[in-house]
């Protein structure tokens, strides 16, 4: 079985274009979507509810597939060999669109066991590479965002991010109707962190 994951802006037209790529690559190996879980959380947290959900759901032998590594993990190394734990414990396989080695898994064949083991092996590896890689960029920009909001402070132009005063209104509307985090965050179109977050300020 197929469960695709999207990290996904809360974009429509970004959500929809993953997508898309997801399906049609799935289409390509002759092989269907099951279950899709999208969310816009930052892939350097490991509690993200839609993952959560997604590897609770998950049986033996399914796949995992997404549209980059860097949509799955930004995890530190810590965090990273956790959650890919997790995900070889319950016996499931990652494919990535961005990593050719992985896309095997995708077809049915009569490959022996020490292949079947050997291709692991190295889709392991490759995967453990391109998480670290996905990790390095996300310290890098948040470096550079730092330093440029170090420099703004400095120069006496940096004001913060606004609050959206609008968006806390309407999740604090639908909490107060008794609605779940994952709820409202889909109604509002925001991430379930920024609801705990808007929660959290509401007296």
């Amino acid at each position: 079985m197929i469960r695709a994951y999207m990290r996904a802006s809360t974009d429509e037209q970004n959500a929809s274009r993953a997508s898309t790529m997801l399906t049609d690559f799935a289409k390509q190996h002759g092989q269907q979507i099951a279950a899709t879980y999208t969310e816009n959380v930052s892939g350097s947290i490991k509690d993200r509810p839609e993952l959560k959900r997604l590897l609770s759901d998950a049986l033996k032998g399914d796949i995992v597939l997404v549209e980059s590594v860097d949509r799955l993990t930004r995890l530190s190394v810590d965090d990273w060999e956790a959650l890919r734990s997790e995900i070889e414990q319950k016996g499931l396989r990652i494919v990535s669109i961005d990593l050719p080695t992985s896309h095997a898994a995708m077809t049915k064949t009569d490959k022996d066991d020490f292949t079947d083991r050997m291709l692991d092996a190295v889709n392991r590896m490759m995967v453990d590479v391109m998480a670290a890689v996905a990790r390095k960029d996300y310290e890098q920009r948040r470096q550079r965002q730092a330093q440029g909001i170090a420099k703004a402070k400095q120069e006496g132009r940096y004001r913060g991010r606004p609050i959206d005063h609008e968006r806390h209104s309407k999740i604090a509307t639908l909490l107060g109707r008794g609605l779940s985090i994952r709820e409202t965050a889909r109604l509002v179109g925001c991430s379930p962190a920024t609801v705990q977050k808007t929660k959290s300020m509401i007296v």
